[in-house]
């Protein structure tokens, strides 16, 4: 069946939801994180380095990517990489952008639909009773059923949280690109924007809240952040960290930028578009994100506890520290609540980006409606994401997300560079990427897309590998009792490739036999 080809109402409306696919729970929770894990101020200048050489030349490449691949009909990499390389493998290659941005849907909505309960949560007070990290802890891992707790007995309201969210995410894509995506971006980044101010204006105005320790204050945490301790910057932790962080925030390796970009018109601008949506991404993650988890962290526990606490990841920082804060100052069920829908935004507005991309595949290669392709992706997601809910505790989200949310986006942004720079040729790329461009591309960005940034990424990936990947792959340091539930994880997202090598290659067949 035919279908008229989708497009964005506005081009404000493009730029807030390519910011709104960027911008969402990393740059709240995991931004703080990975500063105070590594050193405060001295991951500042790597991350920067990294923004500039590996985030901006991404976005670009993604933009360009994504407005060429729909000039030819093609809204998912599958197709925007068999436009750009004539080899069968190419498809196969675009293949892994789709594995990525379904594998990630499936465990970020139920992490999502966490941010939504906790809104309810502290609009009612539920955890008002609980003043200790230890026993705020209690309260999140009996909601996730890893742990009895007082106020919840199994699983019971985080699977209807999580059922919540998903209808939510499914009934705004059904709506399509304009009603229902950009109309999303339109009200939820105005309200996330608005929500954090008020909530760093509130931070700023803490002041010392302990009289018994004056060095435990909102300064003291936005010291932390912004002076750096030059001597870490001889540590390659330091710069691996900031690299990676550039990949969570911008979304680039994923495939979704380049599905929103498919919908442009073949002169419309990407250059300014792109550096706009970076810019705001930046923005929302450093001088908001920044402003907030941390320096509140440190005014109520002080530093050292503030790191120990980021010690243990971004869900003791979001879903821990920051609901104790909540219990001791005025008007907590407020800004609670406000947070929580802060985050619930963030999250909404990158998960749906997430999903785009599958659903224009099957939509674009199998001439489904649009309506029967959201349908059918709702209902597999439905389905993949129970044992992440059930087996939470036993390490299955954590072996999806280090091999979809962490290496695999390293991965695929290598190829997508490669292919771009490499085998469709830098002239015609930088061609696509200034063609109706507001702005005049520094020339030097040609260098750095052809030379820098896929080095860089290679190095990366080989010391991610070295470091990490195979100890990890291998199982190393897991507990037995997890061994089981870690390969069930991997044999979910095996089964998630195969389906979609099947599909492409069934689409692919069928274009051939075309007249």
């Amino acid at each position: 069946m035919a279908h008229a080809k989708e497009s964005w109402g506005t081009r404000i409306g493009l730029i807030l939801a390519v910011a709104g696919n960027a911008i969402g729970l990393g740059n709240f929770l995991r931004f703080p994180v990975q500063a105070a894990q590594n050193g405060g101020g001295a991951f500042m200048i790597p991350y920067f380095i990294a923004f500039l050489l590996l985030g901006i030349p991404l976005m670009w490449v993604e933009w360009a990517i994504g407005r060429h691949g729909g000039k030819h009909g093609h809204n998912s990499t599958p197709g925007m990489f068999a436009v750009m390389w004539e080899n069968k493998a190419a498809k196969y290659l675009g293949a892994i952008g789709l594995f990525i941005s379904t594998v990630i849907f499936i465990y970020y909505t139920y992490i999502e639909s966490w941010t939504l309960g906790y809104s309810v949560f502290s609009s009612v007070k539920l955890y008002f009773d609980e003043t200790t990290f230890d026993s705020m802890k209690q309260f999140l891992m009996s909601y996730q059923g890893a742990g009895a707790g007082v106020h919840f007995s199994g699983l019971t309201t985080a699977y209807i949280f999580m059922t919540i969210t998903l209808l939510i995410n499914f009934w705004i894509l059904y709506r399509g690109l304009s009603k229902g995506i950009e109309l999303l971006a339109k009200i939820a980044m105005p309200l996330l924007f608005l929500f954090a101010t008020v909530l760093v204006v509130r931070v700023f105005t803490l002041g010392t809240p302990d009289p018994m320790h004056p060095d435990w204050s909102v300064w003291s945490g936005m010291a932390f952040i912004w002076n750096p301790d030059f001597s870490q910057l001889s540590n390659a932790k330091v710069w691996l960290a900031a690299a990676g962080q550039i990949f969570f925030t911008l979304s680039v390796g994923m495939g979704t930028i380049q599905a929103y970009a498919s919908y442009l018109k073949e002169d419309d601008d990407i250059a300014l578009s792109g550096l706009t949506t970076a810019s705001t991404n930046e923005f929302a993650e450093v001088i908001l994100g920044g402003s907030i988890a941390i320096p509140v962290a440190v005014a109520f526990f002080g530093l050292t506890q503030t790191q120990t606490i980021a010690q243990g990841g971004a869900f003791n920082l979001g879903f821990v520290s920051m609901p104790i804060i909540f219990t001791k100052i005025p008007f907590g069920q407020f800004f609670g609540t406000l947070w929580f829908l802060l985050l619930f935004f963030a999250g909404i507005t990158s998960s749906v980006a997430m999903a785009q991309p599958v659903i224009s595949f099957v939509r674009d290669e199998f001439k489904l409606t649009h309506a029967k392709a959201t349908v059918l992706l709702g209902v597999l997601a439905f389905i993949c994401i129970q044992p992440v809910v059930f087996f939470l505790s036993h390490g299955f989200l954590d072996e999806m997300d280090y091999w979809a949310g962490t290496f695999g986006l390293a991965v695929f942004a290598l190829i997508e560079t490669i292919l771009f720079a490499w085998v469709f040729g830098m002239e015609k790329g930088w061609t696509e990427i200034t063609k109706g461009a507001d702005i005049k591309v520094p020339a030097i960005f040609k260098f750095i897309i052809k030379y820098i940034t896929p080095l860089y990424l290679a190095v990366i990936l080989a010391v991610w590998s070295y470091q990490d990947a195979f100890n990890i792959f291998l199982l190393k340091n897991k507990a037995a009792e997890d061994i089981p539930y870690i390969w069930a994880s991997r044999g979910l997202m095996f089964l998630i490739a195969a389906a979609l090598v099947m599909m492409i290659a069934k689409a692919w067949k069928k274009r051939r036999q075309l007249p």
